[in-house]
């Protein structure tokens, strides 16, 4: 599936420099239910599992590294249901994010459960009930988020369903008018497929950096080869930069890679939130005044201390 890109004209990726003010995301707050199994699964029987409920969604996790790796005020923005709301709250505020969410009066706290191969790789699959953190909708937003904000990212969650489609409108408009940089992480290559590439790209429109992986970048594009995925993408979008896990990250600006960053060797427990960790690491860089091939390998260091833990979140100081 390939989508049509548009030529774009940059904006505030053009700007990048040390910003004064917080870093805000809007995102997915779910609780992960992680099973770390030793080779295949036994369907019909037991498969012995060493199991660990964590906080977890992509928007948090993010949140949270980004706070870990130097940033100096990180908000968040989401929804969670009512029975794990002050759990959710408490564990951001201890890795230091102000938690800004909205408890869902109906819908309980999304749940992801994550197989993971304890082999080599330690490759993750991910069963996902998204709960109350898809039902974001524009009546939670207010433009007051933004007071003090330098920074706002949005998690790609937040386009696989009407009500936070709908958020994500509003909240890149109001972005716009007060000339804060947005960045978005396309999320899940499966969703992806769902939504379509067209629409996709046409909810985009006005991001300044997109963070994709490559299965997500070469899916946006048609393209097998991570490299001219990532440079076709960065013609609609002013900056791209594609996570390549092993193979560390690709930064392509005006229709070209102008960075090959090298991945941190690394030695794998459980892979989820290796990609939270490298967007919120680069964003913490950029905000401090990284350009964007030092911030990506900042992203590439975070990474690899993500998938040495089991979780998606960065060791909370002690």
């Amino acid at each position: 599936m390939s989508g049509t890109l548009p030529d774009g004209s940059g904006s505030g990726a053009d700007a990048l420099g040390a910003r004064d003010g917080a870093l805000l995301v809007v995102g997915d707050v779910v609780t992960d239910v992680i099973a770390r199994h030793e080779g295949p699964l036994a369907s019909g029987t037991d498969t012995a599992a060493a199991i660990r409920t964590v906080p977890g969604g992509a928007g948090a996790n993010v949140a949270c590294w980004a706070a870990h790796r130097g940033c100096d005020e990180v908000r968040l923005l989401g929804r969670v249901g009512a029975e794990a709301a002050e759990w959710h709250e408490r564990e951001l505020s201890a890795s230091g994010v102000e938690p800004c969410l909205v408890v869902d009066p109906e819908a309980p706290t999304g749940t992801v459960i994550c197989l993971v191969d304890a082999g080599a790789d330690a490759e993750r699959t991910f069963l996902t009930d998204s709960g109350a953190s898809l039902r974001l909708e524009p009546g939670d937003w207010s433009d007051a988020l933004l007071d003090g904000v330098a920074w706002l990212h949005l998690s790609g969650y937040l386009l696989f369903s009407a009500p936070s489609r709908a958020l994500v409108t509003v909240a890149l408009a109001s972005a716009r008018a007060r000339g804060v940089p947005v960045s978005l992480d396309p999320a899940s290559a499966g969703f992806l497929v769902e939504l379509g590439v067209d629409r996709f790209l046409a909810l985009v429109e006005g991001v300044d950096v997109l963070l994709p992986s490559r299965d997500e970048a070469c899916l946006l594009t048609g393209l097998p080869d991570a490299a001219d995925a990532a440079a076709k993408l960065s013609r609609h979008v002013p900056l791209v930069v594609a996570k390549q896990g092993a193979d560390g990250a690709l930064v392509a600006r005006s229709g070209a890679v102008s960075a090959h960053v090298p991945a941190v060797p690394a030695a794998p427990r459980d892979t989820t939130g290796a990609g939270d960790a490298f967007t919120g690491a680069f964003l913490a860089a950029l905000l401090a005044g990284a350009g964007p091939q030092e911030a990506a390998l900042e992203g590439c260091r975070a990474g690899a201390l993500a998938v040495e833990r089991v979780g998606g979140r960065p060791q909370k100081a002690r």
